[in-house]
């Protein structure tokens, strides 16, 4: 079996790499968020109100 030469190991980095980011920015994107105020109503005050 041949052994690779280096700029194979190169290119399949590169492609390994490019695959990896794409996965990553589309599991980012994919979840969609709520902002934070309109999920505040949605909590009740007497949970905000801690007793220490």
């Amino acid at each position: 079996m041949p052994q690779m030469s280096p700029l194979n190991w190169w290119f399949l980095f590169m492609y390994f790499l490019i695959i990896l980011l794409i996965f990553s920015i589309i599991n980012y994107y994919i979840i969609f968020y709520t902002s934070p105020t309109s999920s505040k109503s949605s909590f009740s005050k007497k949970f905000l109100n801690w007793k220490w």
